[in-house]
């Protein structure tokens, strides 16, 4: 079976809708090719059926393109024709007079798609974009605020299965930590129904709401309508002859108060005297709203309303770089809701109920008109969902995230099984914000101790190594293993990518490697991880050995065991292991082998990492130590000792190794400041002072450094380590930080240009920092990202993306592209 033409790739016709007013086209690639190489591994009898409807006025006819005929028909069986990281091209074509328009919940989508005016008519036109999102995903042409069609199609993911891998892999990411897998809305949703139990997040709460917030009001209408009411007992001081009949309290005042009575003609007979009281209370009757059923509906109207507050809020604060502006139709819906609720509450019958002082129980909630609506809704809205079930409209996060936080958490349950966990702090979510994330800002960390040899295993997500001689790293997952007779750990880096090749027939990845497997470039980003964190762990130091694998999703295990970049995790400790819900056994067989073999036996396999240490003992050669000087006081001392002085707490790892101590001047101290001149270290030894302690490097005599290194906005706190090639390169204090060629080479390439440039480093003192964060010159931003091989110029009008390999090899071509950015940002 053919699934597209084989002369042509072209877009054709996919969905064709005729109804009265207009005709509704959606064009695109009926296929993916990724999506096919996964379906020619599957070897499945059939094919995954997609999801498809629509409701609307007037709808004459629905044609949906079919891959086995190649042609639009009108289909019952529907096999997958949307995809991930598709693009489809979506027209409309008005019939009549009415004014037509695109509505998706997704402001993205819904700007997308415009309207473009032609001769005596018009066209809705626009292309939909899924990226990786995958699920349902609903639009509608509207006239007006009148919906006339509304159009639920699927899109599946590329790389996963959909039922058998993308399914489980959500459920398994939710049932660890609930509601890690929601996002707030994005351009696919799944469906959801209630869970009995969990706090919701805010897009639960969201799509709970909006779903009956029009029957909560309902409810309430009918509670206005048929109020519970108590008839209540008031009592008033009345003459005497106006007391009628006396209930016990009325009785219980006069008794107390026989000072009230006195004679009279008509009255009541005692002891021979016919006494009648001056006053007394009298029992008043009435019908009162003010219930305690009442009070509670008035309390949840409060708390909805509050909720609604605070997501209002929240959405109005989503000001981080990652986030866009609030989508002012999400806004009015919601303001919506509130001022609806507040009106409510400022009306006479709700303003005459008090607070809600106690905890009710009451068969009037459960079972009254309106008050068990607005009760069992109250309750719906304040519980979470689950993913399954089609109640609900529920976004969840792209495929690529939750794959990489699935990773994670299926490294912890493999480790689960035959280690016993010490300490556990991996739960650790972000819940501030719309949905619930995992914290990235700090490493989340599960502690293991083997049940025998008590070694302990520690695995770390996400965790940030900052220090480094090149930028900071923050691997996917970091595995540190202890070995007894060892005082360092081996640590082995796995990084998810939801990338894979799937070698299809006549590629250059199919002639070089046969079989489908990971990316050659994310190959390439473990053997910079690697060498990153030997970095980090300062080679001979610690002296630790580690590798770096990729986890990519593929199910095939048995097939992957003959791949190249398999057998290379053996000769170079570096490749990848195929990782999803129903392929684990790889991942599990591989982490055991880690742990369980003894070091000895674990080198000779060749699973570490050789010649690392004695290609680090040739790099450190030349370090350089750069340290502060506070005051004139100790310029001179140091000038004419010949000595440096560093109180030992303030001393960092690596200090042992410095060659070359240089002095950086603060500012106030001489008439000029910065780096003002280094010397070799002849001799290091402990002194004291009094009941202070500082390590004393001595230099053979003291070489100006021309011209001083300007500290252009920067500082040191204490001391920072470079190298002496890169002291007597630099000319301004953050060139000390840049410690790879790529960033000297743009640093000197703005240079030229300008002399303000301004470099964001995480902190003001190159002590403290750990990575340059961005360069900018003028209104242009230029930022280096060495994951993906590329450098970014980003103007105010468009922007250019540059491999890495061109600024190494022609860095002129790339200082063209700048200039021409500058002059367009004017």
């Amino acid at each position: 079976m053919a699934l597209h033409p084989s002369g042509s790739r072209d877009d054709v016709e996919l969905v064709k809708i005729e109804t009265e007013d207009f005709s509704l086209v959606v064009k695109g690639k009926p296929y993916h090719d990724r999506y096919e190489g996964l379906k020619q591994y599957r070897a499945m009898d059939r094919h995954d059926v997609m999801q498809f409807s629509f409701h609307g006025d007037m709808v004459n006819r629905v044609l949906i393109y079919d891959i086995e005929t190649q042609l639009l028909q009108e289909s019952t069986q529907l096999w997958p024709i949307f995809f991930e990281n598709g693009v489809y091209q979506l027209i409309v074509i008005p019939k009549t007079s009415r004014d037509l328009s695109f509505y998706h919940e997704h402001p993205g989508l819904r700007q997308s798609i415009s309207r473009v005016e032609i001769p005596n008519t018009y066209m809705l036109m626009g292309n939909l974009q899924f990226q990786n999102e995958v699920g349902l995903t609903t639009f509608e042409i509207r006239d007006g605020s009148k919906k006339l069609l509304e159009v639920t199609l699927e899109v599946f993911p590329a790389k996963l299965d959909y039922k058998n891998d993308y399914k489980k892999l959500l459920e398994e990411v939710n049932d660890e930590i609930y509601n890690l897998a929601f996002h707030f809305i994005r351009k696919t949703f799944l469906g959801a129904k209630v869970k009995l139990d969990g706090k919701p997040s805010r897009s639960e709460f969201y799509r709970l709401i909006s779903k009956h917030f029009d029957q909560f009001i309902q409810a309430v209408n009918r509670i206005e309508r048929q109020p519970h009411h108590l008839l209540q007992k008031k009592y008033e001081k009345v003459r005497g002859d106006q007391l009628s009949k006396l209930d016990t309290r009325s009785r219980g005042y006069l008794q107390k108060r026989p000072h009230l009575f006195t004679e009279a003609t008509n009255g009541i007979h005692i002891n021979n005297k016919t006494l009648m009281p001056t006053e007394g209370l009298r029992v008043k009757k009435e019908l009162t709203f003010d219930t305690l059923e009442n009070r509670y509906v008035k309390w949840m109207m409060q708390r909805v309303t509050d909720k609604l507050y605070d997501l209002l809020e929240t959405l109005r604060n989503r000001n981080s770089r990652w986030e866009v502006e609030p989508d002012t139709d999400l806004l009015d819906k919601i303001i919506v809701m509130i001022k609806q609720l507040e009106g409510k509450q400022k009306s006479p019958f709700w303003k005459g109920i008090k607070k809600l002082d106690r905890s009710i129980l009451s068969l009037v909630l459960q079972m009254a008109s309106g008050y068990r609506d607005a009760f069992q809704i109250y309750l719906t809205v304040s519980k979470g969902l689950m993913l399954q079930g089609k109640l609900y409209q529920m976004s969840v996060k792209d495929v690529a995230t939750l794959y990489e936080y699935w990773t994670f958490l299926k490294l912890g349950q493999i480790l689960d099984k035959k280690y016993q966990l010490v300490s556990q702090d991996i739960i650790q979510v972000n819940r501030e914000g719309l949905f619930v994330n995992l914290q990235t800002n700090r490493s989340a960390t599960r502690k293991y101790k083997h049940p025998f040899t008590n070694e302990v295993i520690i695995l770390t997500y996400q965790k940030y190594e900052s220090g480094l001689p090149t930028i900071p790293q923050k691997p996917d997952t970091m595995l540190s293993i202890a070995k007894k007779g060892k005082s360092f750990t081996y640590n082995y880096v796995f990084d998810a990518k939801y990338r894979i090749d799937y070698a299809q027939e006549g590629s250059y990845y199919q002639n070089r490697y046969k079989y489908p497997g990971p990316l050659e470039d994310d190959i390439n980003t473990m053997h910079r991880y690697r060498d990153s964190i030997v970095a980090y762990n300062e080679g001979p130091y610690e002296r630790t050995a580690f590798g770096a694998y990729v986890l990519f999703p593929w199910f095939n295990e048995e097939l992957y065991q003959t791949h190249h970049f398999y057998k290379s995790i053996d000769k170079v400790n570096i490749g990848g292991l195929p990782f999803l819900p129903n392929a684990t056994e790889i991942v599990e067989r591989f982490v055991e082998r880690l742990i369980e073999k003894s070091p000895e036996e674990i080198q000779q396999e060749g699973i570490l990492p050789r010649g690392t240490l004695e290609e680090w003992n040739s790099s450190l050669d030349e370090k350089a130590l750069v340290g502060l000087v506070r005051d004139r006081e100790e310029y001179i001392s140091y000038k004419q000792t010949g000595c440096y002085r560093i109180p030992i707490d303030k001393l960092k790892t690596g200090w042992q190794e410095t060659k070359y101590i240089a002095l950086y001047v603060k500012n106030g101290v001489l008439e000029y400041n910065g780096v003002i001149c280094y010397g070799r270290v002849k001799d290091i030894r402990l002194v004291k002072s009094g009941l202070d302690e500082y390590m004393q490097f001595e230099v053979e005599h003291w070489i100006n450094c021309n011209p001083i290194i300007k500290p252009v906005g920067y500082g040191i706190a204490e001391y920072m380590q470079t190298t002496l090639s890169n002291l007597k390169e630099s000319k301004e204090l953050p060139e000390l930080f840049m410690k790879s060629k790529e960033e000297k080479t743009l640093w000197r390439m703005l240079r030229r240009v300008s002399d303000r440039i301004f470099i964001e480093l995480d902190s003001a003192n190159l002590d403290m920092a750990t990575k340059v964060e961005e360069y900018r010159i003028n209104n242009v931003l230029i930022k280096i990202n060495k994951d993906n091989r590329e450098v970014n110029l980003i103007g105010k009008s468009h922007q250019k993306t540059i491999s890495l390999d061109t600024l190494r090899k022609n860095p002129s071509s790339i200082f063209k592209d700048l200039i021409d950015l500058l002059y367009s940002a004017q």
